[in-house]
């Protein structure tokens, strides 16, 4: 087809196992293909804790290689990782600001995904004239990241990590589920309120029955009750349909154990409230 001139640049776009991917690139190496470029997902949070995240995912740092070393080109996809790295929590921003005052955290990103040699574009999801406007300013021209901001942008990438959100983007591929579940707004309510530091953890912590009661009545407001995940039946029929690959009926079930910890011990707390107002 290359010859016919039906194609001008061949080349793939990497979702799926890295069984395949590293078939695709034999081919290469072998003759059989001739690849002009890979599109592949980069960010500094996948760069080395894509794996980390979800098990079925690769390290950016391992695909980019693979293309880097053979001279293919690559097309990076998901510099933000489909937002969340423009919406980190309060104190990350804190750190990137103090560093660089005049830089978005989006503008952090961006400049990572379009540093390593051989990027040949950085694909951007634009949805306001600001968005533009700032990728214009940020790659006009690029300035490369850093040794010194790339080690640091690793320590803010262990922070995102170490928060253990679930790596939704709320893009709602998944949806709709067929048993009504809103996936999308029960991870959302899940990652604001660790992003916020606000998730109560141990019954111990003095902050705990706030920060419980807050968790519960923010879920109840923010999924209706039919809704949420105590109602999913673990079909898995969303799993297929998730870019990120999260594994869905078992966050759900980790969420609903949660959610009912939680009110068991309000209703503990409660009758003990009662028995002292009683006697």
């Amino acid at each position: 087809q290359k010859k016919k001139g039906r194609i001008r640049n061949l080349g793939f776009s990497y979702h799926g196992d890295v069984a395949i991917y590293d078939m695709l690139l034999k081919w290469h190496d072998e003759g059989r293909y001739h690849w002009d470029f890979v599109q592949i997902e980069l960010n500094y949070l996948d760069w080395n804790f894509a794996d980390e995240i979800n098990p079925r995912n690769t390290d950016a740092v391992y695909l980019y290689g693979e293309l880097h070393k053979r001279g293919i080109p690559a097309v990076i996809m998901e510099p933000l990782l489909g937002g969340r790295l423009a919406n980190v929590p309060d104190p990350i921003v804190e750190k990137m600001k103090a560093k660089r005052h005049e830089d978005s955290v989006a503008s952090w990103a961006f400049r990572f995904a379009g540093t390593p040699e051989g990027v040949l574009t950085v694909l951007s999801g634009m949805t306001y004239m600001e968005h533009l406007q700032e990728n214009i300013w940020t790659y006009s021209p690029l300035e490369p990241i850093s040794k010194e901001e790339d080690d640091f942008l690793m320590e803010i990438a262990k922070d995102i990590y170490d928060l253990k959100t679930i790596p939704c983007n709320e893009c709602n591929y998944c949806m709709p589920c067929p048993y009504g579940i809103n996936i999308p707004a029960i991870f959302s309510h899940y990652n604001k309120c660790i992003k916020e530091g606000n998730m109560p953890r141990h019954r111990e912590d003095s902050e705990y029955a706030k920060q419980r009661r807050a968790f519960l009545i923010g879920y109840d407001r923010s999924v209706p009750k039919l809704r949420q995940a105590n109602h999913c039946i673990g079909c898995g029929q969303c799993v297929e349909h998730c870019p990120q690959r999260i594994d869905i009926p078992k966050e759900m079930r980790k969420i609903d154990e949660f959610v009912e910890g939680m009110k068991d011990a309000n209703q503990t707390i409660k009758k003990a409230q009662e028995s002292i107002d009683n006697a």
